[in-house]
């Protein structure tokens, strides 16, 4: 999924180039004493995923390791799936490549990406499971978790100072009390929560233990109709009550940071990297911002949250298989796993790697939640529910606008399973 990471606000930004080395293709065995000598792996990053320290160091280290370069080539999420799907298919497609989260198992039913089992029992043993998910179809290690990042509370710390408001809140009664203070002693609406926030939506079903879809027989249907996803939908109604945001428009429809700049806003859900739309709007709300963890029912506990996020792969068609590994086990090491943390203010794929985000105030924020996060299904079927209109956002509309949450998955019932049915 397209997707910006989260940064240290206030800079200006970071500049991400590509480190791409010369060098023979080889036949992808060894050469000798000299390793993979001559040979060049070609690896695709999405643009904004890694800086150019990280390939640089990482490509010299492995370049001093295995006597083999690597090119990366920089990706632009716009029209990413047709592209990898057609390279794929090709004689010579990337060797490694970073692919999306939730589109990993769309890829390994196909056949795309190489079996990375040995690869986990060997270095992935401390990953963060929640993290791994995604990387795992049919019980085998189809790619490898690189990073994540997932959503936060942003506050504007005045508002709050305004209702006389001193901690952040540590549980979802004591949020939604802070809010309803805000609401009581101030002119500022409580929170900006437009109806169709679904990521948030999502992360509230994962933190109710609940699921989107469900097997009837040999395939998938709508589960909008669980007891959790209702509970889910309840929660998400009583906060959106507070707010006078669309009920029928999502986060980009006015853009939420926007809407936050302005002053006049308590708080919204979102990811780190949106302070930085609301800085760019109104520069002097910056020193304003705070960041804290999404809260849940009881305190220690991170409510769920949805973990966009990226894996690397192996394409089945590689014919460097050992080099791509070699360059894996670099790259998802502990020093560039941490580099890639620092830099970028991602979650990394390990819980130990976290102390890399000291200093970052949103991922700071977002760390403690991933554990406890999920994804949307890990399906292949599911790309198609997410295209335009959204079955699962009509259903927060027609929750919010009166209907039971039963009535509701009723009303999109038939066009959720008409999709779940299109790629089955």
């Amino acid at each position: 999924m397209k997707r910006k990471l989260i940064a240290a606000i206030g800079v200006a930004g970071m500049v991400f180039s590509a480190a791409a080395c010369g060098g023979g293709d080889g036949d992808g065995k060894n050469t000798g004493a000299d390793g993979f000598e001559g040979q060049t792996l070609t690896v695709w990053v999405m643009d904004g995923s890694s800086p150019g320290a990280w390939q640089k160091d990482l490509a010299k280290e492995f370049e001093t390791r295995t006597k083999a370069k690597v090119a990366f080539e920089v990706q632009q999420w716009n029209g990413i799936q047709q592209k990898l799907t057609t390279a794929l298919s090709e004689e010579n497609p990337p060797d490694v490549f970073e692919i999306g989260n939730t589109q990993t198992p769309a890829y390994a039913k196909t056949g795309g990406l190489a079996d990375l089992t040995g690869l986990k029992s060997e270095i992935g043993a401390d990953w963060t499971e929640s993290l791994n998910e995604s990387s795992v179809f049919d019980g085998k290690q189809y790619a490898a978790p690189w990073y994540f990042a997932n959503r936060v509370v942003l506050y504007n710390k005045k508002v709050w100072a305004d209702a006389g408001i001193e901690d952040t809140p540590k549980t979802r009664d004591e949020f939604y009390d802070a809010l309803k203070t805000i609401g009581d002693k101030t002119d500022a609406e409580p929170i900006y929560l437009p109806g169709q926030n679904w990521y948030h939506f999502v992360g509230l079903v994962i933190g109710e233990g609940g699921e989107l879809v469900r097997k009837d027989g040999d395939k998938h249907v709508s589960n909008l109709d669980d007891p959790k996803v209702a509970a889910a939908m309840e929660t998400y109604k009583k906060f959106q009550a507070l707010s006078k945001a669309p009920k029928d428009k999502d986060e980009a429809t006015p853009q939420q940071g926007e809407v936050f700049a302005k002053g006049d806003v308590g708080a919204f859900i979102g990811m780190g990297w949106e302070a930085g739309i609301a800085i760019e709007a109104n520069p002097e709300i910056e020193k304003d911002i705070g960041y804290f963890t999404i809260p849940g029912t009881a305190a220690g506990q991170p409510e769920g949250v949805f973990l966009g996020g990226s894996n690397l792969a192996v394409a089945a068609g590689s014919e460097k298989q050992e080099l791509a590994q070699e360059f894996l086990k670099l790259a998802l090491s502990d020093k560039y796993e941490g580099q890639l943390a620092k830099l970028n203010g991602v979650i990394p794929n390990k819980e130990s790697l976290q102390s890399n985000l000291k200093g970052n105030a949103p991922a700071e924020a977002a760390a403690p939640a991933a554990a406890v996060g999920g994804t949307t299904p890990l399906i292949p079927e599911w790309a198609a529910v997410e295209n335009a209109p959204n079955p699962i956002k009509t259903y927060m509309t027609a929750v919010l606008n009166g209907k039971s949450p039963a009535e509701a998955a009723k009303q999109v019932e038939d066009e959720f399973n008409k999709r779940l049915a299109q790629q089955q």
